[in-house]
């Protein structure tokens, strides 16, 4: 039978995307697993892939639309001799699969053309009907598929039913019942912009742009920040940076070259570790605290901004940060990062210090508590000793969820930081 391919959700924060380009013909065999689409999302580029075999009998929505909703069918999957609809039918009931954990999305199909499925993904007899995908998950995880509703098209059990499964329990034990949600609070509607008489062009807004526009406008608006700012001396760690690229020159191997943002990113990696109290995030239930220390770095982008993350980055050297750091500004600029590479993260950094901003308060990045902003170094007058001197100087400003973090915390993590940066051979222990 005929079945509608939706709009994938690719991402947490995606509700639309741009279809950028078919990667399969209309009448072209399809089978699972080939790469039938790339959809442009808030973040990135990322291919879609088709879950069973069939042919693509029509395609709803063109190369390059954009704004297309999420769930919305933007293609028709046939099988062998079948006649293919003039339109969509109505698109059955389905939570979008989340993507926080892989590139790929699964198109919606059927298992088979000849037995459509039940509402909870099973037929009268004994048959599973579920993509490969959530077969995979649920034998790696020790899933029973007999005990999960699928929540795809005609019921198909899919990857985001598994991933919210459980292990079976044992043999007579009676299933949990979840409580219901409490109904969010609907926020209140965003003032219009005031409207513009001057002569003016018009760029329409990038679905990235809506998105950043929403989430910081939301962050500036519930969550409540205070800043703290300290003027921190970078000339042992400049030196410390030469010695070191000379050093990869000298043996040959090139292996690295480092910045001072990979530096400070190991900086605020180890101030996170001694100061953990700061590595959280607030919820209703209470604060979240992160076993690993996960670094998202601000990148500009063509199109806006993207905070690709250093996994673990109290736990690696300074050459492996600057060649991940590197290899993810290349592929952020490219718009070719997986979702796992850019969500998450428990901290950001942002530097601006390479344009000449002197300082600046960054917008916190929701669930996060705390963003640091860097600004340029830059030659300026201190009292050592006693005595005038002149020393290369960089502001640093923490922006603080104050839900999480109190002021005498965040000074105490960034005392930290600075402590590091000022005597530089502790990013090397």
């Amino acid at each position: 039978m005929a079945i509608n391919i939706l709009m994938p959700a690719l991402s947490p924060t995606m509700t639309e995307g741009t279809l950028a380009r078919w990667l399969k013909k209309e009448g072209e065999a399809v089978k699972a697993g080939d790469v039938i689409a790339e959809i442009e999302t808030d973040k990135a580029t990322m291919e879609v892939e088709a879950v069973d075999e069939g042919i693509l009998g029509k395609i709803l929505v063109a190369d390059g639309t954009e704004a297309v909703k999420v769930n919305a069918p933007i293609a028709i999957l046939v099988q062998e001799g079948e006649k293919v609809p003039d339109s969509a039918g109505a698109a059955p009931a389905a939570a979008p699969p989340p993507a926080a954990e892989a590139p790929k999305a699964e198109a919606a199909a059927p298992a088979t053309p000849k037995a459509a499925p039940a509402a909870n993904g099973h037929d009268k007899g004994t048959r599973i009907f579920a993509s490969p995908l959530a077969k995979r998950i649920a034998q790696d995880k020790g899933i029973d598929l007999s005990g999960i509703t699928g929540t795809g098209p005609n019921g198909r059990i899919v990857r985001a039913d598994v991933e919210g499964a459980k292990a079976a329990p044992a043999a007579g034990a009676a299933p949990a019942v979840a409580a219901p949600a409490a109904a969010p609070i609907a926020p209140a509607a965003p003032p219009k912009a005031a409207a513009i008489t001057a002569p003016h062009s018009l760029v329409p807004h990038t679905t990235m742009r809506r998105v950043i526009a929403k989430r910081l406008t939301e962050s500036k608006q519930n969550v409540p920040h205070f800043y703290l700012t300290m003027d921190i001396e970078l000339d042992a760690l400049l030196k410390l940076r030469g010695e070191l690229n000379a050093r990869s020159s000298k043996d040959g191997t090139g292996s690295f070259k480092l910045s001072v943002n990979d530096m400070i990113i190991k900086a605020a990696a180890i101030a996170l570790r001694r100061v953990p109290k700061v590595n959280a995030s607030f919820t209703d239930d209470g604060v979240a605290f992160y076993d690993d220390v996960d670094i998202s770095v601000a990148v500009a982008i063509p199109d806006g901004l993207i905070t690709p993350i250093i996994r673990r980055a109290d736990q690696k050297g300074l050459a492996t940060i600057s060649n991940e750091m590197k290899d993810l500004g290349l592929r952020a600029r490219a718009g070719k990062l997986k979702p796992e590479e850019f969500q998450g993260g428990g901290f950001s950094v942002s530097n601006l210090g390479m344009f000449g901003v002197k300082d600046f308060q960054a917008i916190i990045n929701p669930p996060q508590a705390a963003i640091l902003a860097v600004g340029a170094g830059e030659q300026r007058p201190v009292v050592k000793d006693g005595q005038l001197a002149v020393a290369t100087v960089m502001s640093a400003t923490l922006s603080v969820d104050h839900r999480v973090v109190d002021g005498a915390l965040g000074a105490e993590w960034l005392q930290a930081f600075k402590a590091i940066i000022q005597e530089p051979l502790n990013l090397m222990l």
